[in-house]
């Protein structure tokens, strides 16, 4: 009997041991498998279009053309993206306190990937925050572009952006990768870069931004759109988030509580002020410096014999046009046009050869489709095959126009405008047709 029972244990003990060396050969073949997936990861990454050094000592920006005035002054500028790049020493430091505390607590202590971030995603599956970090996004910015929406191909894109974080760490300051990041993002509206969306939110350079200024623009670096202060549909969720960053501010010890909940009472507040081609001084005159540039840039190649771009290129042309001169002379103009005109009109009445008084609707149908004829627009149609009703139609759309003393109306068409140059109605500062 006693023999028996000491076999039953000692066959349990085995099963013991057999089942825990089970486990222990699990474990270790759990965490081999996750050793070899991430090495096949990178591998089947580096096989991809990673940038390479000059890449990334030159990562390509869209930057604007600057005209710059004998003041000092940008009174416009060429670009497809409105973005004109600042440095580090030009960024408030309000602004850089709300961007490490909403988007990237430990951005000092990592050198491009947030581990622990990594791992509470991981763990809480993302609600509780994302683990992208400060030069992931740029990474992402500038060689990803858009996310994948192939989870497989997503997964290859993330380990790319990890690669290319690393190396943007070793090669930039972690200034310079803020500065980068800061320059890079898309605010809407024409807002590109951090000193557009400074001068287009709140008409001041990224410098003079205060506290509530840099929170409501960093808030806005989750969804330009979503948190856009200026939209009216968004507003809500701009205060929303603008109050997040003051929270996230507070928990990181860059405010007190008290200045929280002060910053927090605050209403949201801007100063839209919207930048394009036509606005700004000099419009005429930056029409003809751009047709000079154009011959400029053919006669003037870069050192590698590239052509350079006015729209991209971020160049800076300095012109002897004085800002404020120019801005009393426009402003002279559009105060004293309308008199001009009426008193024109008074005295052109008894002018008995004066044109286009008594002309007939007969006449001025024959010049008015002698005109049309002549117009970019209807040759451009023309040329590409339109049918004659298709561009009548096109032409008879109404169009956004500004006419003395400054004021812009959206009524004229192509073919009124024509017709007021024809019988010298109106007399059009600008008009885009």
């Amino acid at each position: 009997m006693l023999d028996l029972v000491l076999k039953i244990r000692s066959k349990m003990a085995g099963k013991k041991n057999t089942d825990f060396k089970k486990y222990i050969r699990g474990f270790w073949l759990i965490i081999l498998s996750g050793v070899l997936a991430i090495f096949l990861l990178f591998f089947l990454t580096s096989l991809g279009d990673l940038p390479t050094f000059e890449e990334l000592e030159n990562p390509q920006t869209n930057l604007a053309t600057e005209v710059i005035s004998a003041d000092g002054v940008t009174i416009g500028k060429y670009a497809t993206e409105n973005r004109t790049p600042i440095h580090y020493n030009e960024l408030p430091q309000n602004l850089i306190d709300a961007l490490i505390a909403t988007e990237d607590e430990r951005f000092y202590e990592h050198s491009g990937i947030d581990f622990r971030g990594t791992l509470r995603a991981v763990v809480k599956m993302g609600s509780g925050g994302g683990a992208s970090t400060i030069t992931q996004q740029l990474a992402k910015n500038l060689f990803t572009k858009r996310a994948s929406s192939n989870i497989f191909k997503r997964v290859l894109q993330k380990a790319k952006e990890w690669i290319v974080a690393i190396k943007l760490e070793r090669q930039y300051t972690k200034k310079e990768i803020i500065a980068m990041y800061l320059n890079k993002q898309g605010f809407l509206f024409n807002a590109s870069g951090i000193r557009s969306a400074s001068r287009i939110y709140f008409g001041k350079e990224a410098k003079d931004l205060d506290m509530q200024e840099a929170a409501i623009l960093v808030a806005m670096l989750k969804n330009p759109r979503q948190y856009n202060p200026h939209r009216e549909i968004s507003k809500a969720k701009s205060l929303s988030r603008r109050n997040v960053v003051f929270a996230q501010m507070q928990k990181n010890g860059f405010i007190t509580s008290q200045e929280k909940d002060s910053l927090q009472k605050l209403p949201l507040k801007i100063n839209f002020t919207p930048e394009s081609h036509s606005d700004g001084y000099a419009t005429y005159f930056r029409t003809y410096l751009q047709k000079q540039l154009r011959t400029w840039v053919r006669k003037n190649p870069k050192a590698n014999g590239e052509q350079y771009d006015i729209f991209k290129d971020g160049l800076k042309i300095y012109v002897t046009l004085d800002s404020r001169i120019q801005k009393y002379a426009e402003e002279a103009v559009k105060e004293h046009m309308a008199n001009l005109q009426s008193h024109f009109f008074k005295e052109q009445k008894s002018n008995e050869m004066a044109p286009f008084y008594d002309i007939k609707d007969s006449t001025v149908n024959v010049i008015l489709q002698r005109e049309k004829r002549n117009t970019d627009r209807y040759r451009r149609m023309k040329k590409a095959g339109k049918p004659p009703k298709k561009l009548t139609s096109v032409l008879r759309k109404k169009q956004r126009c500004v006419f003395f003393p400054g004021k812009e109306i959206s009524t004229p068409s192509c073919l009124l405008w024509i017709r007021f140059d024809i019988i010298n109605i109106f007399y059009a500062q600008d008009c885009f047709l």
